[in-house]
């Protein structure tokens, strides 16, 4: 078949590659002039299988209303009059029951520890590096009850094989001697010893690259406007160039893979997928001569820190209700110091280069991935702050589901019938 893509951030090449791999005619197309410009382009480097996990649990509506209209809260949730973000408020509250909880959390693990796997492969096969460290990442907690809760979880994600290291104080400093010069009163960690740090805009245009190489048909400063819909059925994207002259681009299928616009392009037809932005920020500086070489995620207020060369990586926040990558100096200037609150002697801040992002998310982070209600379509998106962890193994599973094979995991993967 001959399939277009519509996207080239880490899912829509994660995606091309594997289906020119099972032999399939592959086309993508995308609105900036390289992969990776968007989502994909600054993240907080982690492949973090030990954190495949939720964002909805029975803490999340007290954090949230903790971070309303508080600029200076981690987590910020600014309401709107936008029916769509109260209309996934409402799903993301039943997601955080702890039935659906736990459902949720089995089924990103399992996607996670097949995505990792994936990935493994895939460095090796094509000799990639992007920056790669297999040195874990150690997960630090600054309340002996969260520190718990989160071990209880960790025991409950051995059973997918995600292995966890309950850690004291002084055993963190052992693992990471940066968190020696810490300003706060460190509680303990998990140790995550098989996760992984890189830096995925330069792995996505590695595998780009090996996609060309593969032949596949790139379509660069292209902005799809609609779907090309012939008889009920999916035939291709009506799309316009850089100098605004518009055209179509034909497929058999059509795979949307385009994070937080998916629902804008695919609502003008009908459906209406379970998908809101949430945005997120990073900044890139100089490490300093101290600087961690262990990736630290900070719990409490969800930041993580990746050193990638010389250079330190540090993203966090989440805001549910800003729908822009604008950079607001004063998240930056919060990340900044918690930075500095958890590691002094990190690096260079003020050379700081911060970014912003847009995670697309489902309520229940579960991503979407296979078939849409309108015939010829297909989604991979919603990976929320999982799209790297994951990319591989929903890449890997909507090629079989493309292909009518079973595919090897237990996922709800979409059948056309709801989303």
């Amino acid at each position: 078949m001959h399939i277009l893509v519509l996207g080239a951030g880490v899912i829509g090449i994660t995606t091309a590659w594997y289906l020119r791999q099972a032999g399939h005619t592959v086309s993508v197309v995308d609105r900036q002039s390289a992969p990776a410009m968007e989502t994909s382009f600054a993240n907080g480097a982690q492949i973090s299988v030990s954190h495949a996990a939720p964002w909805a649990t029975p803490q999340a509506p007290m954090i949230g209303l903790h971070g309303m209209g508080n600029s200076t809260a981690p987590v910020r949730f600014s309401p709107t009059v936008n029916h769509r973000q109260w209309r996934w408020m409402g799903a993301f509250l039943r997601e955080c029951l702890p039935g659906r909880m736990r459902r949720n959390t089995d089924t990103l693990a399992r996607l996670a520890v097949c995505s990792h796997a994936e990935l493994q492969l895939l460095r090796r096969s094509l000799a990639m590096h992007y920056m790669h460290a297999g040195s874990g990442i150690l997960h630090v907690f600054f309340e002996r009850r969260e520190l718990d809760r989160a071990n209880a979880r960790a025991q409950w994600l051995l059973a997918h094989g995600i292995r966890s290291e309950y850690c004291d104080a002084a055993r963190c400093i052992d693992i990471e001697p940066a968190l020696a010069s810490t300003t706060r009163k460190l509680a303990g960690g998990l140790f995550a010893p098989n996760d992984e740090v890189g830096d995925a805009c330069e792995f996505t245009r590695e595998l780009a690259q090996a996609c060309v190489d593969a032949g596949v048909t790139f379509h660069f400063d292209t902005t799809v406007d609609s779907l090309d819909i012939q008889n009920g059925r999916v035939r291709g994207a009506a799309v316009r160039d850089a100098r605004g002259t518009r055209g179509l681009l034909r497929a058999d299928e059509v795979v949307c893979a385009l994070g937080s616009h998916t629902r804008r392009l695919v609502e003008q037809h009908g459906p209406r997928p379970a998908l809101y932005p949430i945005k997120g920020y990073s900044i890139t500086f100089p490490a300093g001569p101290n600087a961690p070489r262990v990736s630290i995620t900070d719990e409490e207020h969800r930041i993580v820190m990746s050193r990638l060369g010389d250079t330190m990586r540090v993203a966090g926040m989440a805001e549910l209700g800003s729908v822009t990558t604008d950079i607001e100096a004063p998240r930056v200037e919060l990340l900044t110091r918690l930075v500095r609150e958890l590691c002094p002697d990190i690096g260079d801040t003020s050379a700081a280069q911060p970014w912003a992002g847009l995670r697309p998310c489902t309520p229940g982070n579960v991503p979407l991935i296979g078939r849409s209600r309108i015939p010829g379509l297909w989604y991979n998106t919603g990976h929320g702050s999982l799209g790297w962890t994951l990319a591989c193994g929903s890449a890997r599973l909507l090629t079989d589901l493309m292909d009518g094979v079973q595919p090897a995991i237990d996922f709800p993967w979409l059948d056309g019938s709801r989303h």
